[in-house]
């Protein structure tokens, strides 16, 4: 998250200022342009706002050391002024980058928070402990401007929102949800399950996919660097004798040969699907494709489907409060699901019939057809019996179990299908090896 500070003068002559945040410095000067085109503004200047180290000290006490982001050194300089301070130097940040904190930071303080909320400790408090503690510079820093934020009355929904790069578009909107909300503590302890359940989730699913592609790429790559160069030199060492080859040696020499004589044919017909399938994963139409996938893939596809439930279920008992208001939760439930096919069929099919038909939920849910049976059941009998925000939690904590432990037999089962793997073809390679062993020069004279 990048602001700027741009100044400009109006059609009536008249010196304007004003401030701009966005994801990008692009971002941004595109949005000063825009308001400049639209309200005939004459862009006079555009600063950014950094990070200054100082060096300051009060009377005869020690220097103290500090960072501090402003637009320009004489804003750092004054402020200090005005607290007293003699300024011994203020230095602009060459190289201010702000990586994204990482996920367990985020967890971690919005954790401690709802703890410490239950404790009846008041935000401020919390706020200012938390900085203190946290060790992340850019979550640090984060903290440091909505404490700042808080404190002058802004808006809570607007500040946590202006840092949704940093926590993510559903936590900023929980947690400034529950700064006006009535029930502070209990969103907190909902956001904080939903981000643990989140990490967990991508940890397992990690262990079950990714790991496995990784370990048996490595081991075809070093298959295929002992087939193309370690083995032929051996092989070819043999011919230059006239000693025949036994089978299998001869036929993996000549698969060596082969793959060198095509490699670069080999490996376009191997990178180039996968480059462009990369390429087209990260586009919108692509990214909605692969999340439908994924919910259908053999054995995983399922967990991950019901686990895509169960954060829509989880998220969506946290906001709901009424049959009359269930259109805006069920739209940030979709959006938290983390899946980008079940967010497109929840917004453009179930919410519109729900607005422009008046449908219940269960029958809008059936609609989209993203919602397993069970799910849909359960929707259809809290509907009846009005108890639709208990059923969501039931219907949340019964997933959760379900996923947990049939991810870790799925992760143990791959996990021994790899070890069978490496061990069959450690076992060949072995055979190829070893054969060679049984080669027989020729006797002079035969």
């Amino acid at each position: 998250m990048v602001e700027y500070r741009f100044a400009a003068i109006n059609s009536a002559g008249k010196p304007i200022t004003g401030a701009i945040t966005a994801d990008s410095a692009r971002e941004v000067k595109q949005k000063i342009k825009n308001l400049a085109e639209k309200n005939q503004l004459q862009i006079k200047s555009i600063e950014k706002k950094t990070t200054f180290l100082y060096k300051a000290k009060k009377g005869n006490e020690k220097p103290i050391k500090g960072s501090q982001k402003a637009f320009k050194k004489d804003e750092v300089v004054d402020a200090l002024t005005r607290l007293n301070y003699q300024v011994i130097s203020v230095n602009k940040v060459l190289l201010d980058f702000n990586m994204k904190p990482p996920t367990l930071d985020i967890v971690n303080f919005v954790k401690i928070s709802a703890e410490l909320l239950d404790q009846k400790l008041p935000y401020g408090e919390i706020l200012t402990l938390l900085i203190n503690d946290t060790q992340n510079k850019t979550l640090r820093e984060a903290l440091k401007d909505i404490n700042a934020e808080l404190k002058k009355g802004t808006d809570s929904q607007a500040v946590f929102m202006r840092y949704q790069s940093i926590f993510g578009k559903f936590t900023s909107y929980m947690l400034g949800l529950a700064s006006k909300s009535g029930n502070m503590t209990e969103i907190y302890k909902a956001t904080a399950k939903f981000l643990e359940r989140q990490q967990e989730f991508k940890k397992s699913l990690k262990s079950a996919l990714i790991s496995p592609f990784v370990t048996v790429f490595v081991l075809m790559l070093a298959v295929l660097y002992y087939v193309g160069y370690i083995f032929p030199e051996t092989a070819n060492l043999f011919l230059r004798f006239g000693i025949e080859l036994p089978p299998m040696t001869a036929f993996t020499l000549k698969f060596s040969n082969f793959l060198k004589d095509n490699i670069l044919v080999i490996l376009s017909i191997v990178f180039v699907p996968i480059v462009s399938l990369l390429y087209y994963f990260r586009t919108k139409t692509g990214k909605m494709f692969l999340d439908g996938m994924l919910m259908k893939i053999p054995v995983v596809g399922n967990l991950i489907h019901k686990t895509v439930i169960e954060v829509f279920c989880r998220v969506f008992y946290t906001l709901y409060s009424g049959s009359a208001e269930s259109i805006e939760p069920i739209r940030i439930a979709a959006e938290a699901s983390g899946n980008t096919y079940f967010e497109d069929k929840i917004k453009s099919i179930a919410i519109p019939l729900m607005i422009k038909k008046g449908v219940g939920i269960t029958d809008a849910f059936t609609q989209c057809g993203v919602f397993t049976d069970t799910a849909l059941s359960r929707f259809h009998s809290g509907e009846e019996t009005g108890t639709i925000k208990n059923t969501a939690l039931q219907l949340a904590n019964y997933y959760e179990s379900e996923t947990v432990f049939k991810l870790k037999n799925i992760i143990e089962l791959i996990q021994v299908i790899i070890s069978m793997v490496i061990m069959i073809v450690m076992i060949m390679l072995t055979l190829v090896s070893a054969e060679t062993a049984t080669v027989k020069p020729k006797m002079p004279g035969m």
